[in-house]
């Protein structure tokens, strides 16, 4: 799997301050894409351990709120093994982050990924330009929605819960 950055104490990609990994690959390629550097698999780096651990060492950081996966598309063919790994093994040494997982998949498409059980906010869907708005909190476009995935499983899965933060 390959990566494009790690960004620490982020703001704007999921509740509170995040570490952000950035994936490659992404088969949506959305007009307008923030980020449309990441759509090609085998650019960026290697996710070796040095990286893994580097994303560690951010998470033990008391005052980050959690790991935010991007890109490209986190989900992605070529991710989606490695991802739901180590989803499994953050999870597993830091319970108490939340992952947020930013996808071009809608989550009716994606509810039963083994990855799934290991993320707690999922923003789906592909974003359109034209429903782009600077408004908007967490997402980019109104199509997509910013799901509360632990809520929606408890609820039996079936209709998702929209993410209300901290206000709630």
């Amino acid at each position: 799997m390959m990566y494009h950055n790690i960004t620490k104490d982020d703001m704007l990609n999921g509740e509170g301050l995040r570490v952000v990994l950035w994936l490659s690959g992404c088969d949506h390629r959305c007009e307008g894409c923030h980020n449309p550097l990441t759509w090609d698999p085998d650019e960026g780096l290697v996710f070796d351990d040095e990286a893994k651990n580097e994303v560690f060492s951010y998470l033990s950081r008391d005052y980050i709120s959690g790991l935010t996966l991007s890109g490209g598309d986190p989900l992605y063919v070529n991710n989606i093994d490695e991802v739901t790994g180590f989803c499994q093994v953050v999870k597993d040494r830091f319970p108490e982050k939340t992952i947020w997982l930013y996808t071009g998949n809608t989550f009716e498409n994606i509810k039963k990924l083994d990855v799934m059980k290991y993320i707690d906010v999922c923003v789906d869907g592909e974003f359109v330009k034209s429903l782009h708005d600077n408004n908007l909190l967490w997402k980019g476009s109104s199509n997509q929605r910013v799901i509360d995935v632990k809520k929606t499983f408890m609820q039996g899965g079936n209709e998702p819960v929209l993410y209300c933060g901290d206000y709630e």
